[in-house]
């Protein structure tokens, strides 16, 4: 039985979302006569928009036609600039990377279904899974995509910082430190950039929801762009290990349970495939090195995050406790510091 995508797209434009429906079903050969024909089936796991995959049969009903409507999150255009993610989006499709854009409307977009399954929280610590994505994270950091290879994560959290302090209650700005975050930024952006850091096209957001796996191909697709830009690629891979922490399908979801953050080796054996899988043999110093500062860029990735979650709780609707998120992401910013900004510890520091 179709379910009504007016009831479940309530921010979406019906008419719009039908035109493009209606225009890309006749291009396949298919009849769409009305939105009540589409089974459109809500897709858990999101923070930032809401996603739906819509369903319709072919003319002569031997297939099911498959696409993914995206629906913008209120608000959410404070944390990036929408039309440069569409340009990514439709440049990593040039490039072979991801599904492809079928169309927009206001407040939203239609994109290929992809057939892979997404990966789960367990996924990550899995070594297969890891090597796999590993090597593709290496291939996306060698993209070269439009514009200046400039680090953006200092300006962006600058900004973000300023929109925290305009949004909070003086309450929360005083539990969250907010007078004087600026000053940890200066110190941050002073402390981990090194003469040799490798700046690549970084996806920033790497969770295990933007990772998809073609089990047939053992293929690792990467998915949702919002936040790429060019950064330090040790803070992308930062970036993931800190998402090893988290499951957005529990039913505390926004819980993070830092027993499971990779161990030393287990880092080590990630940097390894990473820096190895162009056919290069990297030597030990190099692993250990982009160990190190990866590591150490965990602390601008906890930052990153805590404004985030603490801007999202403000302005975003879904149902996530972002506030709680943030307050976890900046006790384990203050946990660390000390122990990653002081040189005189052993650069392989384990985190505890």
């Amino acid at each position: 039985m179709g379910i009504k995508t007016h009831e479940m797209l309530p921010s979406a434009s019906p008419e719009e979302l039908k035109k493009i429906l209606q225009s890309l079903a006749s291009d396949w050969g298919d009849v769409i006569d009305d939105l009540d024909s589409l089974q459109v089936k809500p897709l858990t796991g999101a923070m930032t928009n809401e996603v739906f995959q819509i369903n319709w049969s072919t003319k002569n009903g031997h297939l099911v036609r498959k696409v993914l409507v995206r629906v913008y999150g209120e608000g959410v255009d404070i944390f990036f600039n929408r039309d440069d993610e569409i340009r990514t989006f439709e440049c990593m499709s040039r490039h072979g990377q991801g599904p492809r854009l079928l169309g927009r409307f206001a407040d939203g977009r239609v994109e290929e279904f992809i057939h892979a399954r997404t990966l789960s929280a367990a996924d990550l610590r899995d070594p297969e899974t890891s090597a796999l994505i590993a090597a593709k994270m290496r291939e996306f950091h060698n993209l070269v995509m439009p514009g200046p290879r400039n680090v953006l994560l200092w300006d962006r959290m600058r900004n973000w910082l300023g929109k925290a302090k305009s949004l909070c209650s003086l309450k929360d700005a005083k539990e969250f430190c907010l007078n004087t975050l600026e000053e940890e930024l200066n110190l941050l952006e002073q402390e981990l950039p090194q003469d040799h850091q490798e700046i690549g096209f970084c996806h920033n957001d790497l969770q295990y929801g933007n990772i998809m796996i073609d089990e047939e191909t053992n293929m690792i697709t990467i998915i949702d762009y919002e936040y790429a830009s060019y950064n330090p690629v040790a803070y992308d891979l930062a970036n993931h290990f800190c998402e090893t922490v988290a499951d957005y399908h529990s039913d505390t979801p926004h819980i993070l349970d830092y027993s499971f953050y990779p161990g030393l080796e287990d880092r080590q054996r990630f940097i390894r495939l990473y820096l190895s899988s162009a056919g290069n043999q990297p030597s030990e110093s190099e692993v250990d090195q982009l160990v190190y500062d990866a590591e150490r860029y965990t602390l601008a990735n906890h930052i990153f995050w805590g404004l985030w979650g603490l801007i999202s709780a403000y302005i975003n609707k879904i149902d996530f406790d972002y506030k709680e998120y943030a307050r976890q992401r900046f006790q384990q910013y203050w946990l660390r510091k000390a122990t990653l900004l002081n040189t005189n510890n052993d650069p392989l520091v384990q985190p505890k």
